[in-house]
């Protein structure tokens, strides 16, 4: 049996790689941790992110959306915790102050991989490439299509969402001053809560 029809395929790819490289909670946290913290640093984020909404693609398309289906509250649940934990992330990214006008770097650390993964499950924009992508791109919803969307996605999300790490690297040469970066830092938490609106319309 084919796990996608070779016309499906494309179609995969390009809304992968839309909803990837457009903005969303996951570009502007990378974009944010590339100005702060520098590509290298900002690796396992990047990592996490890719392979963390590669990975919860597969778990919901293997059943677990099944049980959300079953349970509407989690779903609702889950909206208002994202909600919080992205308004904490905002203050965390607004807060990440210079430790000293000689010094710009920022205080506290960048995304672990493993905070990254796990952020997927709250992130509202992943919800809505995943699902999306299930019930548009797999036929039957086998195991094989599941996992090769899943596969596709990785593989598309990761070099779009490293151009977001990349220009936040490339924007360190103007956030030579505390001022500068500490103007950066709030007016990506601004956007990043931004990003909450279309969960607080209810779509």
């Amino acid at each position: 049996m084919r796990t996608m029809s070779f016309e499906l395929l494309p179609a995969l790819i390009g809304f992968a790689f839309v909803t990837s490289i457009t903005p969303g909670p996951n570009n502007m946290m990378l974009l944010a941790s590339g100005a702060n913290y520098g590509i290298r640093r900002t690796i396992p984020h990047l990592l996490g992110v890719s392979c963390g909404h590669a990975f919860m693609i597969f778990v919901l398309g293997a059943g677990l959306v099944k049980v959300f289906e079953a349970f509407p509250v989690v779903l609702v649940v889950m909206k208002w915790v994202s909600v919080a934990y992205l308004l904490y992330l905002s203050w965390k990214i607004a807060t990440a102050a210079p430790k000293s006008p000689d010094a710009p770097e920022t205080t506290g650390k960048p995304f672990t991989a493993l905070q990254a993964a796990a952020f997927q499950w709250v992130n509202p924009k992943g919800w809505f490439m995943a699902l999306t992508a299930l019930s548009a791109y797999t036929v039957e919803h086998t195991l094989a299509s599941v996992a090769l969307v899943s596969v596709v996605f990785c593989l598309v999300n990761l070099p779009s969402c490293a151009s977001w790490v990349t220009l936040g690297q490339q924007m360190r040469r103007f956030l030579t001053s505390p001022a500068r970066l500490r103007a950066f830092n709030w007016t990506m938490a601004v956007l990043l809560v931004l990003t909450l609106i279309p969960i607080l319309r209810g779509h």
